[in-house]
């Protein structure tokens, strides 16, 4: 639960939304009504609803400053006349306790005609922007740690834990020398040649040049007999 603190000097915003279930103060014709709001010495009036009867929606907004110790405002509703003196149909005096801890306000509140009776609703909607900065200032106040761009220069939070490389339970390979080989090494073929199933072709030189079955060598070697003319 929020505490208030002074309003002094404050701005209290009003709305006044619209009256219902009013009580007719018209016999033949249908009531004009408006709304006049009082808080200390100031006091703000709606327009007329002209022909509004029972119900009558206003939409206007109202701005009041507020005095220290006076947290009541007081609203009545008239009916609007052109020859005669308006007619009173109801009053109400609204808390502002919860506008002025929590902020906001939106109620009906009921009117009451001269003699107490019931004389319809009227609606308002109340808005205190100063109560956000009072709820505010009321938290506990953490104070902020100062964030450096430096970089950490310090030791490291964590220690550092060094690894170290498994020794091998083995000496190292270079340690033996090399071991002799148990058998000769294999030859290049592992049997010898086999005999070819061909005889070598002869060497071209042992062999005459052949000569041409089909026409007889010349007195030119490698040209044909001359024509007969």
């Amino acid at each position: 639960m929020s505490m208030m603190v002074g309003i002094q000097g404050q701005v209290l915003e009003v709305t006044v939304v619209g009256c219902q279930k009013l009580k007719d103060t018209e016999w033949f014709s249908r009531q004009d009504p408006y709304v006049v709001l009082e808080y200390s010495s100031t006091r703000n009036r709606t327009r007329t609803c002209t022909d509004g009867g029972k119900s009558a929606v206003f939409q206007e907004k109202f701005m009041f400053t507020m005095l220290e110790g006076l947290r009541d405002l007081k609203v009545a509703v008239w009916n609007s006349n052109s020859l005669s003196p308006d007619d009173f149909i109801g009053n109400a005096t609204i808390k502002l306790e919860k506008a002025l801890s929590q902020g906001y306000d939106d109620c009906t509140w009921t009117l009451q005609s001269r003699n107490g009776r019931y004389a319809g609703e009227v609606r308002l909607i109340l808005h205190y922007a100063a109560a956000k900065k009072q709820n505010y200032g009321s938290l506990p106040y953490a104070p902020q740690v100062p964030y450096s761009s430096a970089p950490y220069s310090g030791p490291s939070l964590y220690p550092q834990v060094q690894y170290s490389q498994p020794q091998s339970a083995y000496p190292p390979a270079s340690g033996y020398p090399p071991q002799p080989s148990a058998y000769p090494p294999p030859s290049a073929s592992a049997y010898p040649p086999g005999p070819s199933g061909y005889p070598p072709p002869p060497p071209s030189s042992t062999y005459p040049p052949q000569q041409s079955p089909y026409y007889p060598q010349g007195s030119y070697p490698g040209q044909y007999p001359p024509r007969p003319y």
